[in-house]
């Protein structure tokens, strides 16, 4: 069951969601919308290596916005912090983006109970699209949870992306065994 406005609310008051910053014009019908936060990445090799750290250069959008080209992954960061305790948070595109042709991940659109931080965003596009800083750029929408939780992700030894950041975090692949 996903939650509806006032059950987001209630949650948040609750304290079982967080949303930093909140403003009550962002929150839909069973949804919240989350905006570009102020850094951009790419990563620096043109071949990734699933088994070795891939390197990235961090970037500020500019006031005029920034140009995303066709063929280039690029990183970027919710603005908004968010907290997850007790549901399961789904981050999708809006449409309005959407129909600018951005891609706001390519895999990642799950968080697991317990994730605390901004969220990575793994844009692509189809065509050349100019983006801002605070732009409306998705959706965060909370699942129910049916049964106890044994291990949540903001307590798990091997969670890779716990550190509280403001900017994109690059693939964390290489430090899985395997």
């Amino acid at each position: 069951m996903i939650l509806t406005d006032k059950q987001i609310l209630a949650e948040i008051e609750k304290g079982t969601i967080l949303i930093e910053p909140f403003k009550r014009s962002g929150l839909g019908t069973n949804s919240y919308d989350v905006h570009l936060g102020r850094y951009l990445a790419t990563y620096r090799d043109e071949v990734l290596d699933a088994r070795r750290h891939n390197e990235i250069d961090v970037f500020e959008i500019p006031e005029e916005g920034f140009v995303l080209q066709p063929n280039t992954l690029y990183l970027g960061v919710t603005l908004e912090y968010t907290e997850t305790h007790a549901h399961v948070p789904f981050l999708e595109g809006k449409s309005s983006v959407g129909r600018l042709g951005i891609d706001i991940h390519a895999t990642a659109g799950k968080g697991d109970v317990g994730f605390c931080n901004t969220w990575t965003l793994e844009i692509s596009v189809t065509q050349q699209v100019r983006v801002y800083h605070g732009m409306p750029i998705g959706q965060l929408i909370y699942f129910e949870v049916k049964g106890g939780i044994e291990n949540y992700y903001n307590s798990k030894a091997n969670a890779k992306y716990n550190n509280r950041t403001t900017k994109p975090v690059e693939s964390m692949m290489w430090r899985n065994e395997w």
